[in-house]
């Protein structure tokens, strides 16, 4: 036992010697006092001492070497910012083995101030207006402290719109910074010769299996047209877009200065023709849900295409085909056709609709429309009708109409997750097939305002209005219901509608829904949420709302957010429809109002 106890204090012993002898990590604590922000981070950047700080060889003498540059380093670093008459001050001393502790004092003193400033463009581009733009943002002024960042970024902006837009002669006539650092004083000339803008040139496309002129429509510049490299780029967005092809490049050429034109080269691999895609999914509105698709990409060399989506949920089952005719602009304008057949359940009936709907897509400004005619037959099954094989129900008619929806600036056709505002008219009439006349108005917005970097408000909101018919007289189809994910959150989907007097929820002539919700971000695309919803379906204008206030989380994805949110209903449907449910005599608060619901959804990213 003895000779173990000795053996275990010895190899302690050897181990801590083995310690000792492995040498500390030296570490300098650089405490930088006088300036921070932009001075601060470009004075660490540039000293030889932030570099050091954590070598294993530093000794007294490295660090005195260190502390010699010291001085000059923060003093460079001060420069850019018009500081060129700084006092830096700085002691290192030494805080342990290994360790040391410097202190930077630094008093930029007085700034060096713009005395003169000349800023000018010449030339046939004098006039051009994202030139003007530059020049009157009037960032380098007199009197202004001397920022070289500054200076250089105006530079470079000006050259980078000449070449942009097409001045490829542009050049500087003067480009002048002239410091006087004793007296403070500073002077900046910077002359842009613009030289004649270059038109666009012969564009060559390579080919690709489509008609060339076909694919010509897609290009967003014409032949002598004045040069701009935007438009490059927006030829090469509307051609990805496009889903013709897996690659695209749109290549501007070496410019002529005898025709002052610069060609442009676009090429091209074909995509796969045809793309086959399953999913499945779940929300609480649709419950589990699944689809299947294909698409024909190029069913000739015009660019038809084809789809058909085979899609099954618990409330919806559907079967759908499309044929695409691209017309006038490839990229903003369409034809297609349409074949659905599908049966919904709404509320407490159930629409089984076989419907053919040619729809005309034109894209107007800032504005999307949309021409279509459906010619539908739909059956509207009730409660009542569900055991009768009578076609009674059943109605065969035309709903022309037209909708507009905003699209962003420079839209180029891709698919878009939200509307800020959409509207739709459609309607029908007995001479078409209706059982009375009809005309509707359907209306739809979302709006995310920021409050703070960290901050937003997402509003959203609903409105149908029907005018000229009863419900009772409208196909299932062309009903409103509200509540849901997307809807009243805290209700069922499709639960808050007029009832018939057996209490089956059977749909409104009209619907208003509203939506306020307050996001805090939070780190990793999380997001907290609480909001408030209100609407209802209705039959006449002044019918009672429902009430709903709640949490959520939101997790950013890549192209959608999901939300988990809890709502609790803040009023009974139950006790104003037509037959309310007897308990609402004997309950009162809270206790009359449903439990809280929770949803999960998808929506635009926010």
């Amino acid at each position: 036992m003895q000779r173990t106890a000795v053996s275990v204090r010895i190899f302690a012993a050897a181990l801590l010697g083995l310690l000792g002898a492995v040498p500390s990590r030296a570490d300098v604590d650089i405490q930088i006092q006088g300036v921070d922000g932009d001075l601060r981070r470009n004075v660490l950047i540039l000293l030889s001492l932030e570099r050091y700080r954590n070598r294993d060889d530093l000794d007294e003498a490295l660090i005195a070497r260190l502390q010699e540059r010291t001085e000059r380093e923060a003093s460079a670093a001060l420069r850019p910012f018009g500081y060129y008459d700084p006092k830096v001050t700085t002691t290192i001393d030494a805080v342990g083995p290994g360790r040391w502790r410097a202190r930077i004092d630094i008093d930029p003193r007085a700034p060096v101030v713009l005395a003169e400033v000349l800023l000018d463009v010449r030339g046939p581009g004098a006039t051009n207006p994202a030139f003007r733009r530059i020049l009157e943002a009037r960032s380098l002024r007199t009197g202004a402290r001397l920022q070289h960042a500054l200076y250089d970024g105006i530079k470079d902006e000006l050259r980078r719109t000449a070449a942009t837009l097409g001045y490829a002669e542009a050049t500087f006539a003067r480009s002048e910074l002239e410091v006087d650092a004793q007296n403070r004083r500073a002077q900046i000339a910077l002359v842009l010769d613009t030289g004649p803008r270059y038109s666009f040139g012969k564009t060559r496309v390579e080919e690709v299996g489509l008609d060339e002129d076909f694919v010509r429509r897609y290009l967003r510049f014409a032949q002598g047209a004045p040069y701009d490299a935007g438009e490059l780029l927006r030829t090469q967005f509307a051609l990805d877009d496009s889903q013709y092809f897996s690659s695209v490049e749109v290549i501007s050429g070496t410019p002529d200065p005898d025709t002052h034109t610069i060609p442009v080269d676009i090429r091209t691999e074909p995509n796969r023709r045809n793309r086959y895609t399953v999913g499945a999914g779940f929300a609480t509105d649709t419950k589990a849900r699944g689809t299947l698709g294909w698409e024909n990409r190029r069913l000739n060399d015009r660019g038809h295409r084809f789809r058909a989506d085979l899609k099954a949920a618990q409330l919806e089952q559907s079967l759908e085909a499309r044929y695409l005719l691209p017309i006038g602009d490839p990229a903003l304008e369409k034809l297609e056709l349409e074949f659905r057949q599908s049966r919904d359940d709404l509320g407490d009936l159930e629409t089984r609709t076989t419907r053919f709907r040619p729809a005309v897509t034109q894209v107007l400004g800032a504005w999307q429309r949309v021409f279509f005619a459906s010619l539908a037959r739909t059956r509207t099954i009730t409660t009542e009708t569900a055991l009768s094989t009578s076609i009674a129900q059943s109605t065969t008619l035309v709903i022309p109409g037209v909708s507009y929806a905003s699209v962003p600036r420079g839209y180029l056709g891709e698919a878009l997750f939200s509307r800020t505002l959409s509207v739709e008219v459609r309607g029908s009439a007995r001479t078409l097939g209706a059982n009375s006349d009809y005309l509707q108005l359907r209306l739809d917005a979302e709006r995310v305002l920021d409050l703070a970097p960290k901050w937003h408000v997402f509003l959203r909101g609903q409105l149908g209005i029907t005018a000229g018919s009863s419900a009772a007289d409208l196909p299932g189809t062309e009903r409103f219901f509200a509540g849901g994910d997307r809807s009243v959150r805290g209700f069922g989907y499709n639960d808050l509608s007029p009832t018939d007097a057996g209490g089956a929820k059977i749909g409104g002539r009209h619907l208003f829904t509203g939506t306020a919700e307050v996001i805090r971000d939070l780190p990793r695309n999380f997001g907290l949420a609480a909001f408030v919803d209100t609407g209802s379906a209705f039959d006449r204008f002044g019918d009672p709302l429902q009430y709903s206030a709640g949490i959520g989380l939101r997790v950013r994805l890549p192209v959608v957010t999901l939300g988990i949110d809890i709502a609790q209903p803040l009023s009974n449907p139950s006790c104003r429809n037509v037959k309310p449910d007897p308990r609402c005599g004997t309950l009162r608060g809270f206790d009359a109002l449903p439990g809280p619901r929770l949803h999960l959804n998808f929506s635009p990213k926010l």
